[in-house]
């Protein structure tokens, strides 16, 4: 790629930017974007629909930024979570880190790459080469390398010195939060998986016997896990159609209610809706009284077991419980609401089928992802093109189109077939067996970042130049010189790929443009959403693997091509204003890990710099130079220990709080005069949402009550939809 191919790709993207930006400081002041642009608030009912004319609403303005920039770390955790500020945090490492990077690396080691002469391009500079800004261009055996050599070992120091000090302050913040934190049901419960019972027995009987025997001083009480995947699907249909039904009640116009029985309303009769919803509500409210029924007989070897304090917690989950090791196996509960109940209902041996189908879809994916990436490989080489379609040769040679070709079409086609990635990544995760929507979604998370790493990366760099030499990937002494002679020619896809999805990316999430487009039809179409609105939740299996490629790119580049490290500086510049902003008011936790998330940023960071050094291995070798080759040994050996240092310091905290912090909570909870309230309510906290009593706003008494009477109209205008189906 030539340098106004870049620059083309930089004024789209930039173009793209100015104009979400501006949209959004005009739209966001808009009455009826407010469930767009500040949902968080809506749902908590701190903000309310001003009708009222004001000429400043169509104005732009940077106020937000000032409002998103205000907040304190702690004033942030307390609005948006640890998990939040967690993710802000590698925002705020990452621009630590590249800052230091883009210093250096734009004052010493650009200079030294575009004035070497091992390339030997004369074009004029807006048609030169981007390859000319990288070590590529450094002359074999040049003494100047060494200043590369030595920019190794100091940006090593650097991050990691940044690692370990984010390490021990979000550590830290992790206990502070757990002394501040209320009691939580998770804090005294364990999930008990594997229990034996006994003939003639229920599982409510073995769990009561085993721990009042074993555990007499502090067990509390327990909750049977049941089968309900049926039943779910019951309560779902419900709580679906019971929100249609409050939307068509709250509408004026009693024409819409109006539709044929036939197919797809075409054909047939005219019917009520209200009527014909009412009598299908009340035949699922049966169905599903009627499974709730059946429930007590449907039990599975597994408990919500509860403790009276968290020590005694404690001592239940890192014991093991019984003479055989597969009974009474126990793990840390969740919290109530981050459950996964559908997995209660799978087998040990249906789990272990499941990762197997799992692990198998995973690597057919990344396989059958080879074909877009090849794709994108082609136009990227505008002579392939030329080759495959000759009649089209006169318009690829058009300084424009192959500017934007070369420059921008490649990475909305990759960014095209990678939106389907993290939803397919969940749903092959949530089969594997995990109790939790935070296990499923961190699962996700790896799985998301491996397949942009292998894909995105490796793939890139091998379906080019190193392609040919695929049989030396397999000799692992060859493989520091594949990736040395591979990952410098991909520098310029890798440039333009920050500018094209990075920075355009970013910027999307601010402007919100599916939910704006959603809220514009709903508003038209299906008048105020009323009851079924909620805010949503921030997709971190999707977002954390994107930020931490990007970190990897800027990691293992830093020395090959830093032209790209400008360009990573202003994406996370971005990122960390306009998340804060979308986590302060659009996103809402659906979960609280405390920052578990934080363990994976580490260790990727940690695997970008070993992913650079043996690639820097590889530069040296080519450029004539093995002793820089030589002495580089020692500092990927020096990084691992580092990371083994970290392991043995930090993670043991965000795998479970110490016995320390757990006697000091549960000493504090004894001066608390609402424990026993508290201990109440511990009693029914994990029982499963299907097996509730269903509550209608309006009342339910019979299947030929209408669910919706007038008089409770506006009661129902008024209550969540939360409250009105449990």
């Amino acid at each position: 790629m030539i340098l106004s191919a870049l620059l083309t790709s930089v004024g789209i993207n930039l173009g793209l930017c100015f104009i979400f930006v501006t949209l959004y400081s005009i739209l966001r002041k808009q009455p009826g974007n407010i469930v767009v642009y500040a949902p968080r608030l809506v749902s908590g009912g701190k903000l309310q629909d001003d009708g009222e004319f004001n000429l400043e609403r169509f104005l732009p303005n940077a106020g937000w930024v000032r409002r998103a920039w205000e907040p304190s770390d702690d004033e942030f955790i307390a609005a948006a979570g640890l998990d939040a500020f967690v993710f802000i945090r590698i925002f705020v490492f990452s621009l630590k880190v590249f800052t230091f990077a883009g210093i250096v690396g734009t004052i010493f080691l650009l200079p030294i790459n575009y004035t070497g002469t091992q390339l030997r391009d004369d074009s004029d500079f807006p048609n030169k080469s981007l390859d000319t800004f990288s070590i590529s261009n450094v002359n074999n055996g040049s003494h100047r390398l060494w200043i590369h050599f030595c920019a190794a070992y100091v940006f090593t120091g650097v991050v990691c010195i940044l690692l370990y000090f984010e390490y021990d302050y979000i550590a830290s913040k992790r206990i502070a939060c757990f002394y501040s934190s209320k009691p939580e049901p998770h804090q005294f419960t364990v999930l008990v998986r594997g229990i034996p019972v006994p003939r003639e027995s229920t599982c409510n009987d073995a769990v009561e016997r085993f721990f009042m025997e074993y555990h007499p001083s502090t067990y509390q009480s327990h909750s049977v896990v049941r089968r309900s995947s049926k039943l779910q699907i019951l309560v779902t249909d419900a709580e679906r159609l019971y929100k249609r039904l409050t939307q068509l009640k709250n509408k004026d116009n009693s024409p819409q209610r109006q539709r044929r029985d036939g197919f797809f309303g075409l054909f047939g009769h005219k019917v009520d809706l209200l009527d014909h919803y009412e009598k299908t509500l009340g035949d699922i409210a049966d169905n599903v009284r009627i499974e709730q029924s059946f429930m007590a007989g449907k039990e599975v070897p597994a408990a919500f077991v509860s403790f009276k304090s968290r020590f005694g917690a404690a001592i239940a989950l890192h014991l093991q419980e019984g003479v055989n090791p597969t009974h009474w196996i126990t793990e840390q509960a969740p919290q109530p609401h981050d459950v996964y109940w559908p997995f209660f209902s799978v087998t040990f041996i249906r789990r272990w089928i499941s990762k197997m189908v799992a692990y198998v879809a995973c690597n057919a994916i990344t396989i059958l992802f080879l074909i877009p990436v090849a794709l994108v490989q082609g136009l990227t080489h505008l002579g392939q093109l030329e080759s495959m379609f000759p009649t089209l040769r006169s318009i690829l040679r058009l300084t424009a189109v192959s500017q934007v070709i070369t420059g921008y079409l490649p990475i909305l086609i990759l960014q095209v077939f990678l939106s389907f990635v993290p939803a397919l990544m969940v749903m092959l995760s949530s089969l594997q067996g995990y109790i939790s929507w935070s296990q499923i979604q961190r699962s996700a998370c790896t799985k998301v970042l491996w397949f942009t790493i292998w894909n995105i990366f490796f793939a890139n760099v091998l379906s080019g130049s190193a392609l040919y030499r695929l049989n030396y990937l397999l000799e692992p002494k060859e493989f520091p010189r594949v990736l040395a002679e591979a990952v410098p020619a991909q520098a310029s896809f890798f440039v333009a790929y920050v500018v094209a999805f990075g920075w355009t990316n970013i910027a999307s999430e601010l402007f919100q443009l599916i939910p704006l487009f959603y809220n514009y039809v709903n508003r038209f179409f299906g008048g105020d959403c009323g009851d079924d609105f909620e805010a949503p939740t921030i997709p971190y299996h999707k977002e954390v693997p994107r930020i931490l490629f990007f970190g990897l790119l800027g990691v293992t580049y830093f020395i090959l091509a830093p032209l790209i490290l400008p360009f990573l500086l202003v994406y996370f510049c971005l990122g960390y204003i306009i998340y804060r902003n979308q986590l302060l008011y659009v996103y809402v936790p659906k979960f609280e890990t405390r920052g578990e998330f934080w363990p994976t940023v580490h260790n990727y960071t940690i695997f970008s710099l070993i992913l650079m050094h043996i690639i820097v291995i590889g530069i040296f070798g080519l450029k004539k130079l093995p002793i820089a080759s030589g002495l580089i040994l020692p500092l990927p050996i020096a990084t691992l220990l580092f990371n083994e240092y970290c392991q043995k310091r930090f993670f043991p905290i965000f795998q479970a709080y110490p016995v320390e912090c757990l006697i000091k909570k549960d000493r504090q909870d004894r001066n608390n005069p609402n424990m026993s309230e508290f201990y109440d309510k511990l009693t029914k906290a994990y029982t499963d949402p299907a097996l509730m009593p269903i509550k209608y706003s309006g009342g339910c008494r019979s299947r030929r009550t209408p669910l919706l009477s007038s008089e409770s109209q506006n009661s129902v205008r008024e209550s969540s939809s939360h409250d009105n189906l449990v």
